[in-house]
């Protein structure tokens, strides 16, 4: 399937995930979808540093396939949903980050998330450093 195949239809199942969820969510150029539900206080993530973050991962149908109490990560190694997700965020924040899979892991399959798949993720950033 072709990659601007996946975008329409991930662009469509967001959609249909905010408005079943009734969620404020605001969508940036490149496609990704957050909701700030506390945007925090204290320094705001860049590219290239450390975070330590709060995070349960899931899928639109509700199934969780990944989540961490206390993952500390350089931001250069992320999915690029989360290098430009975060930085929504300043330490202490609380949202939702909905990320089409061209900003996730595309068409490929990476452990329990197959290929073209939407990931949802409720974060709290505890820390830049």
């Amino acid at each position: 399937m072709k990659k601007n195949k996946f975008k329409q239809l991930n662009e469509k199942e967001i959609q249909d995930y905010i408005e079943k969820h009734k969620l404020n969510a605001q969508r940036t150029e490149s496609g990704l979808h957050y909701v700030i539900g506390n945007k925090g206080e204290g320094k705001s993530p860049i590219a290239d540093c450390n975070v330590s973050i709060s995070y349960i991962g899931y899928f639109t149908n509700g199934t969780i396939f990944d989540k961490s109490e206390n993952l500390e990560i350089n931001l250069s190694v992320v999915i690029e949903g989360w290098k430009e997700g975060l930085s929504y965020f300043k330490e202490g924040g609380e949202g939702i980050l909905i990320i089409p899979s061209h900003l996730a892991y595309g068409s490929t399959d990476y452990g329990a998330i197959p290929g073209g798949s939407v990931l949802i993720f409720d974060i709290i950033l505890t820390r830049v450093f």
